[in-house]
């Protein structure tokens, strides 16, 4: 019914405490503790003190049929949307090929950083899926591609994978501007896909990064300007 975990793991934040961990449940403090006791759940000891990981509580919530709503675990996570820690994870790949959106993916999919956990077949065919029932063009040569419901377990693993194209894509946008970039969007939950997706959104609408996409810029450039504009 769970793992229970002693050691630190380097570079994992442990953010949830253990009265944050209970009200997410919907149980008592008590109960909690009665779980550390009985190894029935992921927890961390750091100074005396019982630590949890989002990522980690969010999985065996779904495993053990324990109701968190998206709206209540983003409220005790640490842990912000971010375009930039997420294009950290995901990178930035250009001659992608292709002479359709699948061919496209399929390519882009082979090449780009995955979450760990998942498989670049379940990836691919998530995305497929999300475009045979509405393309995910946004204009201007740029769509964003992502599952029809979030995939990732661990908040920290989220990616943005920019992805420039030989071949632009042509029939997919309503301004009939062939697609040359596709950001492949992973997220955790449809509450930081929404987040993320309008900050991409605002992103997409300066010219100075439409510039750059359209230009294929560097990767430096491109990590140079996302930073300074979300600083």
């Amino acid at each position: 019914m769970g793992v229970l975990y002693r050691l630190i793991k380097k570079g994992k934040e442990m953010d949830l405490k253990l009265k944050e961990v209970a009200k997410l449940l919907k149980v008592s403090e008590k109960t909690i503790y009665r779980w550390i006791k009985d190894e029935k759940i992921p927890y961390y000891r750091i100074n005396h003190q019982y630590r949890f990981r989002t990522d980690e509580i969010n999985q065996w919530a779904v495993n053990n049929k324990y109701d968190i709503s998206e709206t209540d675990i983003e409220t005790y996570s640490n842990n912000p949307v971010s375009i930039s820690s997420s294009l950290k994870n995901g990178g930035i790949y250009y001659h992608i090929t292709g002479n359709d959106m699948p061919t496209t993916l399929s390519d882009a999919v082979n090449l780009i950083n995955i979450p760990h956990g998942l498989n670049r077949s379940t990836i691919l065919t998530n995305l497929i899926r999300r475009e045979e029932m509405a393309p995910t063009a946004m204009g201007n040569g740029i769509a964003f591609p992502h599952p029809r419901t979030p995939i990732v377990t661990d908040i920290t693993s989220e990616s943005l994978s920019i992805c420039f194209l030989d071949t632009p894509l042509e029939g997919y946008a309503l301004d009939n501007i062939p697609i040359h970039t596709i950001l492949i969007i992973l997220s955790a939950t449809q509450t930081r896909h929404l987040q993320l997706i309008s900050k991409l959104s605002f992103l997409c609408r300066q010219e100075k990064f439409i510039e750059l996409l359209r230009t294929r810029a560097l990767r430096e450039d491109i990590l140079s300007y996302i930073a300074q504009l979300f600083k």
